[in-house]
């Protein structure tokens, strides 16, 4: 509504998100995607309307080798790109769901994902799962993509961002669907 704009939703594959927004397909990615460098020299980003937060090591058992072992992370993620860095085994799922159903069945010693994301599948899981190792913080915060060449569209997102922050509507709807824990501005 701030930037005055009619959007129609489209669902897309997480893997072909950023090539089929080159190709045209769609004006922007709102979908949760962590602002990073390497995006950011396919794409541009608006300034990020969700705080930077930490990712997550989460195994069957307490020893599990998050470091060394195989590790499971969604394809195409920050968190993908961390374990690759690293000396453990990336194995790569194309949803989430998948790479928590490695470590269930044990084609993976450990998931490696968005803490947040975790922590519930972690809560329910009755102790079937637990996190390992230290939080990792990536990215620069979720931000909105776009294509290069769209810096009109770009400078309305980024107002009404600024707009959000600055009246505290931004965290209201942060508190309201992630709760109190939640970073804000």
């Amino acid at each position: 509504m701030r930037a005055e704009l009619t959007c129609e939703w489209v669902k897309n594959d997480w893997d072909s998100i950023i090539p089929n927004l080159v190709s045209s397909n769609y004006d922007t990615i709102m979908a949760g995607m962590s602002i990073t460098d390497e995006r950011d020299e396919v794409i541009d980003f608006t300034q990020n309307y969700f705080p930077p937060t930490a990712s997550a090591y989460v195994a069957a058992a307490e020893g599990a080798d998050w470091e060394n072992g195989i590790v499971a992370a969604q394809t195409a993620t920050i968190q993908a790109g961390h374990v690759a860095s690293g000396d453990a085994v990336l194995v790569e799922f194309a949803t989430p769901e998948e790479t928590v159903a490695a470590v269930r069945n044990g084609e993976a010693d450990a998931v490696f994902a968005d803490a947040d994301y975790l922590a519930p599948l972690v809560e329910a899981s009755g102790g079937e799962l637990m996190f390992v190792g230290p939080d990792v913080p990536l990215g620069g915060g979720v931000g909105m993509g776009l294509r290069e060449s769209d810096t009109e569209l770009k400078e309305k997102f980024d107002a009404a961002i600024t707009s959000m922050k600055e009246d505290g509507s931004l965290n209201a709807l942060l508190v309201k669907w992630f709760g109190e824990a939640t970073a804000q501005y």
